[in-house]
């Protein structure tokens, strides 16, 4: 039951008529995953022709809504319409004009980029499109998305975490639904890609499609979303439209604090404290990740905070993942120092967490959690080694590591010994980052950890880097979101054509500067805006 719906003149004439003429009609739904409540009663309703965004916190139960309105999650008790017609099941979902694309980037390695675009909307027995035809569509659907021309016979891993995105999407849009779900879709987009992502949305809206989307970037959906339904543990608590749905509301009603514009403001304050820089613990030269790029020379500091920004593809990923033992290098060194100046190769993976450095990715569920275990076990893994009595394994120990982290970073959960995949998005990125900020590592390199997250867990995040930073580690952090950057590093490394172009230091770090290096222009003034318009 919503506390605080309000009505706005402004919303459009098919958004007034929601009500009468729904796509989606959920009532009082409610769904638990063992100990866990995902949703207590819920209601939401949403029309053909409008952009409709559903927020919250991470373990609101936003998720949980998307995979009931496509047929993968049933539930316990309520009632859910969807073009006048119930939902049982994902197919009967897809019979109804459904398709959802998720935060999670569902593809199938080892096939086709094509292949992967029509999977599933094939017949088995009867014939359907040409492998000619399924390549020129692919193809069709692709490069407006990506913005650069694509094989679609290429198998789908050659692509970047954002492009493989974009084959979701290009999935959804080939079905031609009538309820297009995007579930955190743009938490893998660079700022580009999620601007096209928006104006492909507004297409879909002007064509009577209803599109509802699943969103952390608050600050980017007041843009374009015509109602916003706002979601606190399982229940919905308030109906935005039009200009009501500002930063400053939606903190309101998804915190239930009423200060929503000092907790939007604090959410883009600068909150490093003051902190002694210590000598260079990493170093990387003349470092040459591709055939062609320039060499880059880095260092980084104890004590410091050093944010990696580019577009996607612009090589600060795999720079990262050179640093930490995780990727390939073509030419180049990359060196670990410890505190008496002795240097120690970074060569493997194991040479990299023999020098105390962690890696954490935002993938998690390519290279983070082990889906079959619990979220103790989740957690507990990189650590059974080193808490030992005897031979045996000290749980006590391990649990007390884990009462910690819940408690620091806020974890919202059941019972310890749950599946990882009872918890939201967020509440499992919490688990694999407290497992790594467990080992007390002297190096921390994170690969856009927040994707997918809500503004409270950052602001939790950013307090135990800062804290770690303080104790003299050094952290590195690429971010897709620039404003998680502002606020939170001493400097920000800029990538471009796969080398590091370049860094931003103290008051340099502004949204715009950032942007401006990030389109090759780090020293100069640059129209921003005309470049995410006309870049090639």
């Amino acid at each position: 039951m919503a506390d605080a719906t309000t009505n706005s003149p402004s919303r459009s004439e098919q958004t007034a008529s929601a009500g009468q003429n729904a796509a989606v009609e959920i009532t009082g739904v409610a769904k638990s995953f063992g100990e866990t409540r995902a949703l207590r009663g819920a209601t939401f309703s949403a029309a053909p022709g409008e952009i409709h965004a559903i927020v919250g916190e991470n373990g609101s139960g936003k998720s949980t809504l998307a995979k009931m309105m496509s047929g993968i999650v049933l539930p316990d008790k309520g009632s859910l319409s969807i073009n006048g017609g119930t939902i049982a099941s994902p197919a009967g979902a897809l019979r109804s004009g459904v398709a959802a694309v998720f935060q999670e980037v569902l593809v199938a390695e080892g096939a086709s980029i094509a292949d992967n675009v029509f999977i599933g909307a094939q017949a088995i027995w009867r014939r359907g499109m040409s492998r000619k035809e399924q390549a020129r569509r692919a193809a069709e659907l692709l490069e407006p998305l990506m913005d650069h021309p694509v094989d679609p016979s290429a198998p789908v891993e050659t692509l970047s975490l954002a492009d493989r995105q974009w084959v979701t999407i290009a999935r959804a849009l080939a079905r031609s639904p009538r309820v297009l779900i995007f579930d955190e879709s743009t938490a893998a987009l660079d700022l580009p890609g999620a601007s096209r992502l928006y104006s492909e949305m507004e297409r879909l809206r002007s064509e009577g499609v209803c599109v509802i989307i699943v969103t952390h970037r608050i600050a980017e959906l007041t843009t374009f979303a015509d109602r916003a339904t706002v979601l606190r543990d399982g229940v919905d608590v308030g109906v935005l439209s039009g200009d009501e749905i500002t930063e400053s509301r939606l903190m309101e009603l998804m915190t239930g604090v009423s200060d929503g514009e000092g907790l939007a403001a604090e959410s883009h304050r600068r909150t490093k404290t003051a902190r002694a820089q210590d000598s260079v613990v990493l170093r990387a030269s003349q470092l040459v990740l591709s055939a062609g790029a320039r060499p880059s020379d880095f260092e980084l500091r104890g004590g410091e905070i050093v944010g990696f920004a580019g577009l996607d593809g612009q090589g600060q990923t795999q720079f990262l993942q050179a640093l930490t033992g995780v990727g390939n290098i073509v030419s180049g060194e990359v060196a670990a120092v410890a505190k008496d100046g002795q240097r120690h190769p970074i060569t493997s993976l194991a040479a990299a967490t023999d020098a105390k450095i962690s890696y954490i990715s935002g993938d998690r569920r390519k290279e983070g959690i082990f889906p079959n275990l619990s979220i103790l076990e989740n957690f507990g893994m990189p650590l059974y080694w080193k808490n030992q009595r005897r031979g045996f394994i000290d749980r006590a120990a391990i649990d007390e590591k884990f009462r910690e982290m819940s408690n620091s970073l806020k974890l919202r959960a059941g019972m310890a010994s749950d599946p990882i995949t009872s918890l939201s998005g967020g509440n499992q990125q919490k688990v694999l980052i407290g497992r790594e900020l467990a080992k007390s590592p002297r190096i921390v390199a994170l690969n856009d950890p927040a994707r997918g997250v809500d503004i409270s867990t950052k602001r939790e995040l950013y307090a135990q880097l800062d804290a770690l930073a303080g104790k003299g580690a050094g952290v590195i952090y690429l971010s897709t979101e620039i404003d998680e950057l502002i606020g939170l590093c001493d400097r920000v490394a800029v990538f471009r054509d796969g080398s590091l172009l370049g860094c931003l230091a103290g008051e340099q770090i502004t949204s715009e500067r950032i942007l401006a290096g990030m389109f090759g222009h780090l020293e100069s003034e640059f129209d921003v805006e005309k470049a995410l318009v006309e870049q090639p």
